[in-house]
């Protein structure tokens, strides 16, 4: 009762808020009202195991749909059935979800207020929940454990400064934690301080975000986004993806001093939230330099005196970085966002770079550096460097991109082994 009253709180502060982000045009808060009160669309009814899998926002929601493959993968296998049902906790990670899941199938997450977690888990009645990375909310969790259902975080995350946070509070995550049957940790470091702070029963899987990225240059989505910008075979892009400001003036900045002396070099962002779109429009504007949307090459085709593509859409960005030989991933500069998934690009062969503020993804980053299959650049000067490089000498810059695919491949297996520690408690599927 008393953590329903806290979460009251908050909610009534941040009504305006969530009033601002609808009214200003910029990304809403996901269905809030349905959150609040649990008052979710039923799955249709199971016929076979069903597992609840959670993810909060778009990467998250990706990687537990190739989870969700892999697990039917290995239940059809031995000849078996599960269903699997998602919810996200973002509209852009919700819509990524109906596409993977289909619409029937994916849902808001609630709040983690008792009357909204009782009647979702009461409409979805899941025999298993995963959580995705670090998703732990107290009322969710007894909610499962008074039902006995089994929860699973997989591919769990804890940085050294979540570790110190959840620590002020070592009560409260050391019963949460009480409540969760396995963590699958991503690394060592990780399944250590998940340990520390309690959780019974800690394996090391490996990242699955080796597994959930792709390599193939060839495949028909990357085919058909390179057609449709078109970007010859003589092009060479240099992408910058998941900015975040002043990502894109650095960028812009990096292919500005190039594009003189190299007539093929064409420069392609995609921002990490596409509502920011008329802000960096406005940037290009005042660039003098000819660009295109995204969201007109499917009418209007491909402008050949356009050079710079602004992607105003969502859920291509995975396909785009197979249209890239020069790769920077944002987020990663300002110290604020903690970077964003490296590891698509690198997967492509790209020669990537990325700030220094990465600490969502430490463990993937220490892989390509230890590799010298990445860089770290600083601020726009490293990155205008890095791309001046990788153009004045491209056998270095091919060089970068083949061990950071290599890198990658070398570490791919994770989701199966989540998968499999996952069916073994499942308990319809054991």
């Amino acid at each position: 009762m008393a953590l329903n009253l806290l979460y009251l709180v908050a909610a009534l502060l941040a009504i305006p808020w969530v009033a601002w982000r609808r009214l200003s045009g910029g990304r809403p808060v996901a269905a809030p009202w349905t959150r609040f009160t649990g008052a979710i669309a039923a799955p249709p009814p199971a016929v076979v195991p069903r597992i609840w899998l959670h993810g909060v926002s778009v990467g998250e929601v990706q990687l537990l749909a190739g989870l969700a493959a892999e697990l039917r993968r290995q239940v059809e296998a031995a000849e078996r059935g599960i269903e699997c049902v998602v919810s996200s906790s973002t509209t852009t990670g919700l819509d990524v979800a109906a596409k993977r899941f289909g619409s029937e199938r994916a849902f808001p997450c609630p709040l983690d207020f008792t009357w909204a977690v009782n009647r979702v888990l009461d409409r979805v009645r899941p025999d298993l929940l995963v959580l995705g990375e670090l998703e732990l909310w107290p009322n969710l969790l007894a909610g499962a454990k008074q039902r006995g259902i089994p929860v699973v975080v997989a591919n769990a995350r804890m940085s050294v400064r979540s570790a110190a946070g959840y620590a002020r509070i070592a009560p409260l995550v050391r019963r949460m934690l009480g409540r969760v049957d396995l963590v699958t940790a991503r690394s060592p470091e990780d399944g250590e301080r998940f340990a520390a702070l309690g959780a019974p029963r800690v394996v090391v899987a490996g990242s699955m975000k080796f597994d959930g990225v792709r390599g193939d240059r060839d495949a028909p989505d990357v085919v058909r986004l390179r057609a449709l910008a078109g970007f010859g075979a003589d092009a060479t892009v240099f992408l910058a993806g998941s900015t975040q400001a002043p990502e894109e003036q650095f960028a812009l900045d990096a292919f500005r001093a190039c594009e003189g002396v190299h007539a093929r070099l064409r420069l392609v962002i995609v921002p990490r939230h596409v509502e920011r779109t008329p802000e960096i429009a406005a940037l290009l504007d005042g660039s003098g330099l000819r660009w295109q949307r995204r969201s007109r090459l499917d009418a209007a085709g491909a402008d050949p005196a356009a050079r710079i593509l602004l992607v105003d859409t969502t859920g291509e960005l995975s396909a785009w970085w197979g249209t890239a030989a020069i790769a920077f991933v944002g987020g990663s500069l300002d110290g604020r966002r903690g970077g964003q998934n490296m590891l698509e690009p690198a997967a492509y062969g790209a020669a990537v770079c990325f700030g220094p503020h990465t600490r969502n993804f430490a463990r993937e980053v220490e892989t390509l550096l230890a590799a010298d299959a990445a860089r770290v650049v600083a601020d726009g000067t490293e990155l205008r460097r890095f791309v001046e490089r990788c153009l004045a000498d491209p056998a270095w810059g091919r060089g970068l991109g083949d061990r950071a695919a290599a890198a990658v491949a070398a570490h791919r297996g994770a989701t199966a082994a989540t998968a499999r520690l996952i069916l073994e408690r499942l308990p319809a599927a054991s």
